[in-house]
């Protein structure tokens, strides 16, 4: 009898623990690094907005939940999703496999390339060991530009690193900074359309190789949370499918070519 407890007890352990791995959220946490315009940032009267954000709500609302948006600083996002601070981080996370072995990542929702950026003053017109010996290079920390210009360029230049795109791009402004790397739209809101100097693309976007630049942005989910990641997954298809996803597309980039 007592065995028999014990096994019946263990069942309903276990059937309490697959319930809440596939629980319904009437509310969804999503975690997101703020500011990154195009991408998530705040307008003038602190409205929390950007590509991201409104894509997020688009799916939240289309999955019938409610988004609540919690701001982390990037070094610390994916520890922040472990620690149960959010449900999800949706802040412009390229997906790739380093961390795919630390997160379930959704469908890929829109794809990104990194480019130099630089004052018109710094008269190359490509970055590469040569071009770029002794000069500073600014990147935010933790991400995959981060990775890339350490394991290719830290030997012959300098490596700063930011916690924000904000700060790195004062830092330019400042004349602090020689060239930064950084994802295209960013670089193409905060310094190609900037009123605070004049500043130019170096050279042609990145996308290769893969092992940095990944195969575009993802939502991030805790791995046993496959049942969430689905359902963002068939929102994410029926948004592509019926427009939605093109109108919040074009409000901030433009048509597609």
């Amino acid at each position: 009898m007592k065995k028999l407890l014990s096994v019946s007890l263990l069942g309903l352990a276990v059937a309490a623990a697959s319930s809440a791995q596939a629980r319904d959220y009437d509310n969804v946490r999503i975690g997101v690094d703020i500011p990154y315009e195009p991408m998530e940032y705040r307008t003038a009267d602190g409205e929390l907005t950007g590509f991201d954000i409104d894509l997020g709500n688009a799916l939240c609302e289309r999955i019938g939940v409610t988004c609540e948006w919690v701001e982390q600083e990037w070094d610390g996002i994916i520890p922040g999703l472990m620690s149960r601070n959010y449900d999800a981080i949706m802040s412009s996370m390229t997906i790739n496999d380093e961390r795919r072995e630390q997160v379930l990542f959704s469908d890929p929702y829109i794809t990104m390339p990194s480019a130099w950026f630089a004052p018109t003053s710094l008269d190359i017109s490509e970055a590469n060991e040569e071009t770029l010996d002794g000069m500073t290079i600014g990147v935010q920390r933790g991400t995959l530009q981060d990775n890339y210009v350490t394991d290719n360029y830290s030997s012959i230049a300098s490596v700063s690193r930011y916690s924000t795109a904000d700060d790195m791009v004062l830092d330019m402004q400042a004349e602090r900074l020689d060239i930064v790397f950084l994802d295209y739209p960013i670089g193409q809101t905060t310094l190609l359309e900037s009123e605070h100097g004049e500043y130019v693309l170096i050279g042609e976007t990145i996308t290769e190789p893969k092992e940095y630049f990944g195969d575009g942005f993802g939502i991030a989910f805790r791995q046993r949370d496959e049942a969430l990641a689905e359902r963002f997954n068939e929102a994410l298809a029926e948004l592509q499918e019926d427009g939605t996803y093109d109108e919040i597309y074009t409000r901030y980039f433009g048509e597609a070519e």
